[in-house]
């Protein structure tokens, strides 16, 4: 695989790429203004009525994070497209009022950019949210926004990702002239999360694990989703995300202490969301790791500690990060090489 040293490590790109987080965060922060300030304003002018989000893989999660902070944030009703109907369908849809987002790593799925022209061209305001401006979704897009991630080799994303989150917060952020700054702690938090030392123990506790279930409520839902993606893909077991919420009408059935359950608990209301299905649990005698504050689900089995004083709605730029790890070093005790999953490319193209 080009960029990587001659008898380097398993999982030798992911884990640099972990790493590189704090950096990419600074240099996010450092990019924010210009072309962030002068969107925010045209979709301050233009008003949109709703928002339609459309990406794919872990884009998506980063898509579902934005429906959270647009919703709460701005009381604008968001919805997670189904690109089919555009590409496969050919359906032409009224999207004249309408804020259509794309979010991508590469930008250059197929299915992205057939549904991002077809909405241009169907009335919407088309902004493409990506890790290269010279991208065909970029140019595809009447606005483009770079998370200036820089070049990722590994299949497995994790700095993109991160990156986008931020580039996400910022201009809802500037969207509603909010405050931008509690964004200058993300690259500290960071920091902490990468140096954190209590990842190996629970990735040595999990490693002959197949089947794990993650929950979460709120804009940590997206993480929660996020990490089971990673999990899949990295270490090739079965593990299904569920809101707490909906892990309580029935997937809470198959939790026992052989399926354990990895919680991502903030501060602030989503957390108190789910402490009473983190009593549930506990209750049925579920292994639960903690992803949290300390302070928060004392009740936990296991636990990955999160920087506490996180504002609920920018810490899932955080908490992906001792999640990103355990994925890593779980693939890594299998013999696995997270690297290059098998049967995966780094643009995965579907229409």
């Amino acid at each position: 695989m080009p960029g990587v040293p001659v008898n380097a490590p398993r999982g030798h790109l992911v884990r640099s790429e972990i790493a590189e987080q704090p950096a990419v965060a600074d240099r996010v922060l450092t990019a924010a203004g210009g072309e962030l300030a002068r969107v925010a304003a045209l979709l301050r002018e233009a008003a949109p009525r709703t928002v339609l989000l459309t990406a794919r893989g872990t884009s998506d999660h980063a898509a579902l994070y934005a429906k959270y902070l647009l919703e709460i944030g701005l009381g604008l009703p968001c919805g997670l497209t189904s690109t089919s109907t555009l590409t496969v369908y050919g359906a032409t849809p009224d999207l004249r009022g309408v804020l259509w987002i794309s979010i991508s790593q590469s930008g250059g799925s197929p299915d992205l950019v057939e549904s991002t022209a077809a909405a241009r061209r169907a009335g919407a305001i088309t902004l493409a949210v990506t890790n290269n401006p010279s991208s065909p979704l970029a140019r595809a897009a009447e606005h483009h926004l770079d998370v200036h991630a820089g070049p990722e080799l590994a299949v497995a994303a994790t700095k993109s990702y991160t990156a986008q989150l931020l580039t996400l917060w910022l201009l809802v952020t500037t969207w509603r002239g909010g405050d931008l700054t509690p964004a200058k702690d993300v690259p500290r938090f960071l920091d902490q999360a990468v140096h954190a030392d209590d990842v190996p123990d629970v990735a040595a506790r999990y490693r002959f694990v197949d089947r794990l279930v993650l929950t979460a409520r709120g804009y940590s839902y997206p993480t929660a989703r996020e990490a089971a993606l990673k999990l899949m893909e990295t270490s090739y077991l079965s593990a299904q995300a569920f809101s707490a919420a909906d892990l309580m009408h029935g997937p809470l059935a198959m939790v026992d202490a052989d399926r354990p359950v990895i919680a991502v608990v903030p501060e602030g209301p989503g957390g108190e969301a789910v402490a009473p299905v983190l009593q549930a649990l506990h209750d049925r005698g579920a292994d639960v790791c903690a992803v949290a504050p300390a302070g928060l689900a004392p009740g936990a089995t296991v636990r990955l500690d999160l920087p506490a004083g996180m504002p609920e709605d920018l810490a899932p730029v955080v908490q992906i990060v001792p999640l990103q790890r355990l994925a890593l070093e779980m693939a890594v005790a299998r013999g696995l090489d997270p690297d290059a999953p098998r049967g995966l490319r780094k643009v995965t193209e579907t229409r």
